[in-house]
């Protein structure tokens, strides 16, 4: 087994959260000499320089030639998953018992979330004894929560009509049976002076493992999408050394799953302004950058729906991707996805260099596509985009499978990506 994959699951159990997965890249980021920027400050920067700036649970790093870029590669994933939010003011009780009220994130497989051990993990902006106020990073796992759900006894035909769950009344998890509140769980955890306000999730405790017969699988919360977020990672800091004409670059968006809409997402300016700043940097005129986005290329890298095996009339018989069987490249009429048959040429010849296998998805006809990150790339850069991924069961729920080698296989692709282009 590849080192890489025992890496990947460090960086799994160490990024419950978008601003975790986004601090966790950062720190492999600056392990291999690439320069941290500041949105808010000047950037000088030089030729053949590595560098990152992090937004929120948003990040991009960069690698810029020695020379003025001729075009940029671009690998793009996001790194937020569905989960269940707690509200403003989360506490409330019934009878004895102490709850936290809750909202939905994204999509997830709500079922999922019940009977299992979940921490509280995210952001907190509290101020300081000085009155400063300061962003800081939680996970709580000393006093895990839990839903629990209604007793067949009670519930009798939930086997036959299948589980029904109410947003607002069936989804907040049990505190405690005596007063439990937010404020005094992160005082265990942090020294603040005053609570101020907080993004926190509910995220599952269970850690990351090898499953299979043969240790083939690799089950885990957030595989979806930080799959992609390693992989990429992995891919610029092997080559970022690397001598080449082009401008390199990953980005890891956040709020992929509620549609991108906000200053860390794929629909904000934060990819355009990257290219802005570094034209600015390496004095490129305006003509050169247009010039520079007309020759590029991007990937879009978000997972994939393998074939579950007791339920294949889901998938399109032609079109089934198969865990273990390699890279997935998905396609959509309505242009959900960005690929068309320009973007997977360029992505099945680097394929067959290589000698990775690859699959293709389209959904079935009668059953809608999801979207990803690819199409909002072309929408906002027009820069061609190819949207790929690595096939993956229960996608959206708080336990995903993927068989590891297809991630393993995916880095290797990027890495040449990259380190070729």
């Amino acid at each position: 087994m590849s080192h890489i994959v025992e890496d990947f699951k460090t960086f799994l159990e160490a990024s419950p959260t978008s601003w975790h997965a986004a601090r966790e890249a950062a720190n492999r980021f600056a392990l291999h000499d690439f320069t941290p920027l500041n949105e808010n400050e000047k950037w000088e920067l030089e030729g053949g320089n590595s560098y990152f700036v992090q937004r929120g649970g948003a990040l991009a790093a960069f690698t810029l030639p020695k020379q003025h870029p001729s075009k940029a590669f671009i690998v793009a994933a996001h790194t937020d998953s569905p989960a269940l939010k707690l509200k403003p003011h989360p506490e409330f009780s019934k009878e004895n018992m102490t709850l936290f009220g809750t909202e939905v994130y994204g999509g997830p497989l709500l079922s999922s979330w019940l009977n299992r051990d979940l921490a509280i993990s995210g952001r907190v902006f509290v101020t300081n004894a000085l009155g400063e106020v300061e962003e800081r990073l939680v996970y709580i796992d000393d006093a895990p929560l839990i839903i629990p759900q209604l007793a067949i006894h009670l519930d009798r035909d939930v086997n036959e009509k299948g589980l029904l769950l109410n947003k607002q009344q069936h989804l907040s998890p049990l505190v405690s049976i005596e007063k439990g509140d937010l404020e005094s769980l992160l005082r265990r955890h942090l020294s603040f002076h005053t609570l101020l306000a907080f993004d926190l999730l509910l995220v599952p405790m269970e850690q990351s493992r090898f499953i299979g017969a043969h240790g083939e699988l690799l089950a885990s919360y957030r595989i979806d999408n930080l799959t992609s977020v390693h992989a990429a990672t992995v891919a610029l800091c092997r080559t970022s050394a690397i001598p080449t004409e082009a401008l390199k670059i990953a980005i890891f968006w956040d709020h992929e799953e509620i549609g991108s809409c906000s200053s860390d997402g794929a629909l904000s300016p934060f990819l355009n302004d990257l290219l802005v700043r570094i034209g600015h940097g390496l004095k490129l005129s305006h003509e050169d950058l247009f010039i520079l986005k007309s020759r590029s290329f991007c990937i879009s890298s978000d997972m994939a729906h393998a074939l579950n095996p007791n339920y294949v009339d889901k998938h399109d018989p032609q079109h089934s991707p198969l865990m273990g069987k390699g890279i997935v490249l998905k396609y959509n009429a309505n242009h959900k996805y960005a690929t068309n048959g320009s973007t997977a040429a360029t992505l099945i010849n680097m394929c067959q260099k290589l000698n990775l296998s690859y699959q293709s998805f389209a959904p079935r006809s009668d059953i809608p596509s999801g979207s990803t990150l690819g199409p909002f790339i072309e929408q906002k850069l027009g820069i061609p985009t190819v949207d790929i991924g690595v096939p993956q069961l229960s996608m959206h729920s708080a336990r995903e499978i993927i068989a590891w080698q297809d991630y393993v296989d995916l880095t290797e692709l990027l890495t040449h990506f990259l380190g070729n282009s």
